[in-house]
């Protein structure tokens, strides 16, 4: 039984007492049907990760026997592995905003309109095989499976608390450094100054270094600027990676439908690069330049 696993029912301690707490200052931050669909897909997550998990883990284990360097394995070294696996998911989620695939996974995340702890276990049932793409050259650089499970389980954990409106800013020391509520509520933002922002998971300090942060500033429009309109699990699950598939069948140029799969969300043929939408402007893909230029804004 993994770090998560016993974290759930904390989980649900918060969801209910955000509810509790919500409801008595008037505010409506749970629908009972986006509730349900989160939960939907929180379901789907956890059997493809209990499908793909001796197999990433056997991978994890197997390049770990070519490991580069060799790495003490005490308190010192998880926290360093942490803080490593907090730098690579600063780039894994960066991607799943700025390249299509990743998007397609990434999308169902970003699909509720709704900002609350329920919506931190909207996660995609594909989300699982995405995320080894930037985490296996970690075995072999030297870090030990068990302790990338472990110090990815608390990180998975510690991103949890960051999806609720109910805690404003905190202390200026704590916003500088690590990732907060409010710099996590601009990252779900529609708004144009909040798209593509705000990716660090822990430490804030990586959006600061690589140049997208973004203050919460303005009132946070969530969800996305074409949103779904469906609480279907199967739709709100596969709709972006079956207009993906669409778009590959269509395409009959092996080098355009590298550019579908890797390009922003929202490219297309005949577009230039400049003008390709991302992230949560992309859901559903702008059709008409007017989404684009919208999402360029």
């Amino acid at each position: 039984m993994d770090l998560i696993t016993y974290a759930l029912p904390i989980f649900a301690l918060l969801i209910l007492t955000e509810a509790i707490f919500s409801a008595w200052r008037g505010q409506q931050v749970y629908v009972g049907r986006d509730f349900a669909a989160s939960m939907s897909q929180l379901s789907m997550n956890i059997v493809v990760k209990l499908g793909a998990q001796g197999a990433i883990v056997g991978l994890y284990f197997f390049l770990y026997q070519f490991r580069l360097f060799e790495l003490d394995n005490g308190p010192l070294q998880w926290i360093f592995t942490l803080i490593v696996l907090d730098f690579c998911f600063y780039w894994y989620h960066r991607c799943s905003h700025r390249v299509r695939f990743l998007w397609c996974a990434h999308v169902v995340h970003h699909s509720s309109e709704q900002m609350n702890y329920g919506t931190a276990l909207r996660q995609s049932p594909t989300g699982p095989l995405t995320i080894v793409l930037f985490y296996w050259p970690l075995p072999l650089l030297g870090f030990h499976p068990l302790v990338i499970a472990s110090a990815g389980a608390v990180a998975t954990i510690y991103g949890f608390w960051t999806h609720t409106e109910t805690i404003r800013k905190l202390p200026a020391p704590l916003e500088w450094f690590f990732t907060t509520p409010s710099h996590h509520r601009a990252h779900h933002g529609s708004n144009p100054e909040y798209i593509d922002k705000n990716y660090a998971n822990l430490l804030i300090i990586w959006d600061r270094l690589f140049g997208t942060f973004e203050p919460e500033v303005a009132p946070v429009r969530y969800g996305l600027i074409n949103n779904i309109g469906t609480y279907n699990p199967i739709r709100i699950a596969f709709t972006e990676w079956l207009s993906l598939l669409k778009d590959t069948v269509r395409t009959r140029s092996l080098i355009r439908v590298k550019q579908l799969w890797t390009n922003p969300p929202g490219w297309k043929p005949g577009l230039d690069d400049h003008y390709s939408i991302s992230t949560t402007a992309a859901a559903g893909r702008a059709e008409t330049t007017a989404d684009v230029e919208l999402a360029r804004r």
